[in-house]
């Protein structure tokens, strides 16, 4: 699959020449974090671990939906919320252990493998690295700081701050306002298009990381990412190449 205007090619990377920026700013969930640990969950309880796929879609889609409709519930509580949407669209009754299972799973997921030396990579070239999660804050330990690669980054910044869910503008102002930059001096990193979209909408540039269940989005008027790429050591070649063309 190949786009005009740009080199992008699947696999590989999308080479375009956008100005250099100064912050990253990264996605947790299945950017960082695996989420297919939690595939488990749901071969045990739905009988098919593809049902994960449905159950995370729809809780983005209702996520997305709280923002729109000015209200806010905990992403962690609306997982648990759209777990037990899903359980009665597929008539399947859920124990108060599934639901623990779920909340456990979410705590414990494992850093994708190509993340921490990427991370490495981009901290020595100079670019200052931050993250931006749906997932409200939490106390230590947290997450991140399970999977080994918290340290990585200078800030980590929930929605909760703005009571709004990506890709809601005021998410990635709230982390410019922070951090004393531009948005235009950030780029958002994130597996998921909406994501990119959201981010490039409000002044930022964007990179995608087409893991597994996600690409571009060709269609008229969505912005294709400044930076494509199918593995986060290729993107993090190519925004260190950027920085230094």
């Amino acid at each position: 699959m190949t786009y005009a205007a740009g080199a992008y090619q699947n696999p590989g990377v999308f080479m375009s020449t956008p100005k250099p920026v100064s912050v990253l700013v990264f996605d947790v969930n299945e950017t960082l974090l695996d989420i297919t640990t939690l595939s488990p969950l749901f071969g045990r309880v739905f009988g098919d671990e593809g049902v994960l796929r449905e159950w995370f879609a729809q809780l983005v889609l209702y996520s997305q939906t709280m923002t729109l409709a000015h209200r806010y519930t905990p992403f962690g509580e609306l997982g648990v919320g759209v777990l037990k949407m899903v359980a009665d669209i597929h008539q399947v009754t859920l124990k108060d252990s599934d639901i623990d299972e779920l909340k456990s799973r979410m705590a414990e997921m494992p850093a994708h493998p190509d993340v921490a030396p990427a991370l490495e990579r981009l901290k020595q070239a100079g670019f200052r690295l931050v993250t931006l999660t749906n997932s409200p804050a939490g106390a230590s330990p947290t997450p991140l700081e399970k999977a080994g690669i918290s340290e990585a980054f200078e800030q980590h910044f929930s929605v909760g701050a703005v009571e709004q869910f990506k890709p809601a503008p005021a998410t990635y102002q709230h982390v410019a306002e922070q951090l004393e930059v531009k948005l235009d001096d950030m780029c958002m990193v994130a597996c998921h298009v909406w994501d990119t979209i959201g981010a490039q909408a409000a002044g930022m540039q964007g990179a995608l990381l087409t893991r597994p269940h996600n690409a571009v989005l060709p269609a008229s008027n969505v912005p294709t990412p400044d930076h494509v790429a199918d593995e986060l050591m290729t993107l993090a070649d190519h925004l260190i190449a950027t920085r230094h063309a």
